[in-house]
């Protein structure tokens, strides 16, 4: 039962509720997305702080040399300390009229464990989602990678206690969008958990293994390939820039041992079935498209 426990995807053209993306407005969605890197990249070179593109933004600068054609996501990852650095030089060095960062800890109602970075005067509704009292603007994920225990056992419990916690933060959307009927009772009951119990054991979990350098890292509430417990650490401390669209941005040296373990034969095309978008509800690109 808890495989099929899993955020919701939807096919451009399906048939499927909710709305569609145009090509156009892709194009416009991966622009904007592209002011928030460059915003990121800003910000790192200023106060020495480090970062690396990390999955499908990875995999668009090896296969493509820019955005995957269809993808309407950014993904930028940090070790744990240079997230909290950027975290912190967001108080003072973001660009506030344009932009704006959404965490855990700093955000009401916020129910992820990762950081979002979002431009004003857009919209980018998730289908389901459109209860949450939050601003959800167009936005890329900002990735936190913490530390993963060395010993196997141990990554075991580390890896059913990422399950759980995911699962926690994401109940009170699955509560209401779980199409099968016992999944959504146990995440009617999950929902139960008060927020600041949730976040008391992220907070646990994050501080576990902190205090050393593993082998492997992960984000803590964000799910690994099959049989995947983390991620090696050097693909994210020995980097190099790679072309992305008009930018150069930090990636992992050794980008093809880590797009294997995450995409397999990571240069074959999935068919066209298989292209992925977000499901949304509601879009806004801002007042300067029309």
């Amino acid at each position: 039962m808890w495989k099929i426990l899993r955020e919701e995807v939807f096919m451009k053209n399906s048939n499927r509720k909710g709305y569609q993306i145009d090509d156009a407005e892709l194009q416009k969605i991966q622009e904007i997305q592209k002011e928030l890197i460059a915003e990121v990249d800003r910000i790192c070179k200023k106060c020495g702080i480090h970062y690396n593109m990390v999955g499908v933004t990875m995999l668009g600068a090896i296969r493509h040399g820019d955005y995957i054609p269809w993808d309407d996501d950014a993904d930028i990852g940090f070790l744990r300390r240079e997230y909290e650095k950027f975290r912190k030089a967001c108080k003072t060095e973001l660009d506030t009229d344009r932009f704006y960062m959404q965490d855990l800890r700093d955000t009401e109602g916020y129910r992820w464990g990762y950081g979002k970075l979002r431009r004003k005067n857009t919209e980018f509704v998730r289908l389901n989602q459109e209860f949450m009292p939050y601003e959800q603007g167009i936005s890329i994920d900002l990735m936190p990678f913490d530390n993963v225990p060395d010993c196997l056992p141990l990554r075991k419990a580390h890896f059913m206690l990422c399950f759980i916690i995911r699962k926690l933060l994401w109940s009170e959307v699955g509560a209401k969008s779980e199409e099968n009927r016992w999944i959504k009772i146990i995440y009617r009951i999950m929902s139960l958990v008060p927020f600041s119990v949730i976040v008391g054991m992220y907070n646990q979990l994050i501080e576990i293994n902190q205090h050393k350098k593993t082998e492997l890292v992960r984000i803590l509430t964000f799910p690994t390939p099959k049989a995947v417990y983390g991620y090696k650490r050097e693909w994210y401390t020995k980097l190099r820039r790679y072309q992305f669209g008009n930018m150069k941005l930090p990636g992992a040296k050794d980008y093809d041992a880590y797009l294997k373990v995450k995409y397999g034969d990571y240069m074959k095309m999935p068919p066209t079935d298989k292209r992925k978008v977000h499901e949304i509800s509601r879009l806004s690109l801002g007042r300067e498209m029309w």
